[in-house]
């Protein structure tokens, strides 16, 4: 591995899977060294989902990809560029000039988050006694066995 490793290209699922299948044979590992290597690095890649994956032209999923660049050696941006990438291609291009857009939650979930809220401040209220009036509640029994309640 004295050559940079490929970079990955952000066009189309079928050219980024290419590109991973470059990865791979840029590392020079076996598939089932590419599965001891991604878990040595905290990840799971099963040699066989390793082999399907590259034998496809879908893209794969994100974990899939960031335990594949791992298992290759490539480590923090490196790695990162691949996943991003990934991602790129999965979100579908960003229109030029669009911002990002952030937007407030509405005023009805506002109000049930509030209702929500008081709701379980009340109930839990309730059933600790606060709101409850301690009376003394005293019972007595009439000539004729009833029990009375005052």
């Amino acid at each position: 591995m004295t050559t940079a490793p490929p970079t990955p290209p952000d066009t189309d699922p079928a050219a980024f899977v290419a590109a991973l299948r470059r990865l791979k044979a840029w590392s020079g590992l076996s598939y089932r060294s590419l599965e001891r290597r991604a878990a040595d690095a905290g990840h799971a890649l099963p040699y066989s989902t390793a082999a399907t994956m590259l034998g496809r032209d879908r893209l794969p999923r994100a974990e899939l990809v960031a335990a594949f660049a791992a298992a290759c050696g490539l480590r923090g941006a490196e790695a990162e560029a691949w996943v991003d990438a990934r991602t790129r291609i999965a979100c579908g291009p960003v229109p030029a000039g669009a911002a990002a857009v952030r937007h407030a939650p509405s005023r009805r979930r506002t109000l049930l988050g509030v209702a929500a809220l008081l709701t379980a401040l009340l109930g839990g209220a309730l059933a600790s006694g606060v709101l409850t009036e301690d009376e003394n509640v005293t019972e007595t029994r009439t000539a004729h066995g009833a029990t009375e309640t005052r």
